[in-house]
């Protein structure tokens, strides 16, 4: 089912019952959110949204959200939308009590849009390998580390708590590329080119897993740290915001102001700051 119906959503839960639910249902590609705001609206926030609804509806113990390292501080659409569902997850908590949550980390290898298998589709057609930027970085871990600590984390959580999961030192990407090629039997420059094609519309340099103004802790699992959210009443503003968002996408096509307000909304530490009434 789509989560952007809610009735569908809660037919479904009310059929099957689900005790714990893991949220990654999301359009995560970062150029293609550019061009599209409103999909990402719609899907990441209000799709979120949706399911946190039906989770309240029926008899859902623990939720889980799956977010990004591109919530912290977004430069993109899908990242602000990430973020506002996080800041979703959170209000949700504080109202019900219940144990939902949200565990951010950064790119899993080998997971479908992965750099590694388009490397490696390069590779083997002869190249060119393309990376984006010289100097661009990102967090990695594998699918079995992901997908383990999601459920410890999950597992963990009381309600309303973002979970970061320990991803090491940022790699470089051109590096990633240099090792791809080598573990090929091949050597860069002269069996496979690297050529840089510039960094895309909302991607960064660098991530990062904490903002600046996020403090943070140890956790019973070593590879999992909590960050301590300051409590604040989010129910009524956030619900103003909403609604003016859903305002916009329903009577307004221009793609900046959609921009404008998402990242408006999801910059912002304390939402009573902003209104885009």
């Amino acid at each position: 089912a789509d989560v952007r119906n809610l009735n569908r959503l809660t037919d479904i839960f009310q059929r099957f019952n689900p005790e714990i639910v893991f949220h990654a249902a999301a359009h995560k590609h970062v150029p293609l959110m550019e061009m599209n705001p409103s999909e990402a609206i719609t899907n990441n926030v209000f799709g979120t949204r949706n399911v946190l609804r039906a989770c309240e509806e029926t008899s859902v113990k623990q939720f889980v959200l799956v977010s990004t390292d591109k919530a912290v501080r977004p430069a993109s659409i899908m990242g602000a939308t990430k973020r506002l569902a996080e800041i979703l997850v959170l209000e949700t908590a504080q109202r019900t009590g219940k144990a939902f949550v949200t565990v951010r980390f950064g790119n899993v290898l080998g997971s479908r849009g992965s750099i590694v298998p388009i490397f490696q589709n390069q590779i083997a057609t002869g190249g060119p390998v393309t990376v984006t930027h010289p100097d661009v970085k990102r967090f990695f871990m594998t699918i079995p580390e992901a997908t383990q600590l999601i459920i410890r984390a999950g597992a963990l959580g009381k309600g309303g708590e973002i979970f970061v999961l320990d991803m090491g030192p940022q790699v470089k990407i051109v590096d990633l590329a240099k090792d791809l090629i080598r573990l090929s039997g091949l050597e860069v420059n002269r069996d496979i080119d690297i050529v840089f094609t510039g960094l895309r519309s909302g991607e960064k340099l660098e991530e990062e897993l904490f903002a600046p103004d996020e403090t943070y802790d140890t956790t019973p699992d070593e590879r999992i740290f909590v960050i301590h959210s300051r409590p604040k009443p989010l129910s009524t503003v956030l619900h103003q915001e909403l609604t003016a968002l859903e305002a916009l996408l329903q009577h307004n096509s221009n793609d900046t102001m959609l921009k404008y307000v998402i990242r408006a909304i999801s910059n912002l530490s304390q939402l009573s700051d902003v209104s885009c009434t």
